[in-house]
């Protein structure tokens, strides 16, 4: 499994270009509170890195859910429609957001490691 992690609170894991996972992080999840509703992309969509592909809100605030890489949306989580509190009880897992097509591999390169994010998101 080769999961990053973007300075925007996404993780993404990318171990099959052909369906890269995408979903928020702990940290984004713990600072979030109770998720009650999220606004998925459409599928068959194409998104540039850094757009806003999404909406997580809570009871707390709502927050944009950007798009960690370039690249097509080929599935999103439908159970995380119905059910969106998987984004706090398995954020990493279960909780995922969307399934993305890369169309750039190399913009993976940019986002950080699992250690680099732990370092950035404490001082965040």
């Amino acid at each position: 499994m080769t999961i990053k992690f973007s300075k925007d609170h996404e993780w993404i894991n990318a171990a099959d270009a052909a369906a890269t996972v995408v979903g928020i992080t702990v940290h984004a999840q713990d600072a979030l509170g109770d998720v009650v509703f999220v606004d998925l992309p459409e599928v068959g969509k194409t998104y540039a890195q850094g757009d806003v592909a999404g909406v997580v809100e809570s009871v707390k605030a709502a927050a944009d859910v950007y798009m960690p890489v370039s690249g097509e949306v080929v599935e999103v989580n439908e159970e995380l429609r119905a059910n969106p509190s998987l984004a706090n009880s398995d954020p990493e897992a279960a909780g995922w957001f969307f399934k993305v097509k890369l169309s750039n591999a190399a913009e993976l390169d940019a986002l950080l490691d699992a250690a680099a994010y732990q370092d950035f998101a404490a001082n965040a």
